[in-house]
């Protein structure tokens, strides 16, 4: 079952390496980030498992890595146990994987990959699925919220991306998965909301589960919105 989560969002950014002379910049992201892991960790999970998106659902149950080289970066992570074989981390997933590094993780730790095109029940049902894959199943999800919140944002200004955020926000700080997975692919495609989908496999997982939750941070640097809370 699940007895925590952390859910962080996944810029690239996020890794100092790749902001390089900006990565001061979101320090305050990072430790926040750093606090939900080590709370995820503290609640004793026998198994890890990231979620995050990816272009085609893919599953690492034996290890995986990725790289961040395609960001300018010479910087390869791999999850803490296993091998590095199989398919590569999707971009979500490599910065899941760093922050566990930091983290100095050694649990067993799988990773799922799920689509921004997936549907609500489809997502619902695996986070069913990974909730039960052990007796102690902690979550760290990853996920960006609407990529329109200003003028410059990546996706440009929209009028609807900061209603959105603030009801995911909401969601994720008082763990609603009622909230979660009622959240609207099509509106959340058009916010360039990436984080709809591994939320909603939270929302699957947790849905019996009985976990409170605090949202540590909100923020949307760059204009997009980023979203760190913890579930226990």
């Amino acid at each position: 079952m699940l007895v925590a989560a952390a859910v962080c969002p996944c810029p690239p950014l996020l890794v100092p390496e790749v902001a390089s002379g900006a990565a001061a910049e979101l320090d305050v992201l990072r430790a926040a980030c750093a606090e939900a892991v080590a709370e995820l960790l503290a609640a004793g999970p026998e198994l890890l498992v990231l979620v995050g998106s990816g272009a085609e659902a893919e599953v690492w149950t034996d290890g995986g890595a990725g790289s961040l080289r395609s960001f300018g970066v010479d910087l390869a992570v791999r999850l803490p146990s296993g091998g590095v074989g199989g398919p590569e981390l999707s971009p979500a997933l490599t910065v899941g994987a760093w922050l566990l590094d930091q983290a100095d993780v050694a649990l067993p730790t799988h990773a799922c990959a799920v689509p921004d095109d997936a549907p609500v029940e489809r997502l619902l049902g695996l986070g069913k699925g990974l909730a039960g894959l052990a007796d102690r199943v902690g979550l760290l999800v990853l996920g960006d919220g609407s990529a329109r919140r200003t003028l410059k944002a990546p996706g440009y200004l929209d009028d609807r991306a900061e209603a959105y955020d603030a009801l995911v926000a909401r969601a994720l700080g008082t763990a609603d998965t009622a909230a979660l997975a009622a959240l609207d692919p099509a509106l959340s495609t058009a916010l360039l909301a990436e984080g709809r989908a591994p939320w909603q496999v939270l929302a699957g997982a947790g849905e019996d589960a009985g976990l409170r939750g605090r949202l540590r941070y909100e923020d949307a640097p760059y204009g997009v919105g980023y979203f760190v809370a913890s579930w226990s």
